[in-house]
């Protein structure tokens, strides 16, 4: 499904992995002014997406320059698939060419081996589109 009246908000990489965990600092301060944000027909609630995306703390972090399992999310929307510097991609990665938009987020986040056949990452991908683009919002508030 192709996303509509798209609010760019900034840049951004790839994100959940099959992780629970991660209680932080990072992952207690609330997003900014609990941003909204429409991608693929639905409103994206970032205060949600914050909530979901504690299942993907265990393999990333939300700091720029900080990788784990999978590289850094700070920064991600807007960001060029494979542009982490100092993390491991695969070459499925390096050479998708994808930018992390909240279309192409969304697509990603259903199902990422399908979307990038070859990806290391082991997530099975979000099936709600709610969720999904809550989690997008969420992670367009990471700059």
């Amino acid at each position: 499904m192709k996303a509509t009246n798209i609010l760019m908000l900034a840049g951004l990489s790839v994100a959940a992995a099959a992780c629970s965990g991660g209680d932080d600092a990072a992952s207690a301060a609330p997003p900014p002014g609990g941003v909204k944000l429409e991608v693929a027909g639905l409103t994206g609630d970032s205060a949600m997406g914050q909530r979901y995306f504690g299942q993907c703390r265990t393999c990333h972090a939300i700091e720029a320059g900080v990788n784990r399992v999978g590289p850094s999310l700070h920064g991600v929307v807007g960001r060029h698939s494979g542009a982490v510097e100092g993390y491991n991609y695969t070459q499925a990665n390096l050479n998708s060419g994808h930018v992390w938009d909240p279309e192409t987020l969304n697509a990603y986040l259903e199902n990422p081996r399908k979307y990038i056949p070859g990806t290391k990452m082991s997530f099975a991908g979000i099936d709600d589109p709610q969720r999904r683009a809550d989690v997008i919002a969420y992670l367009s508030t990471l700059k």
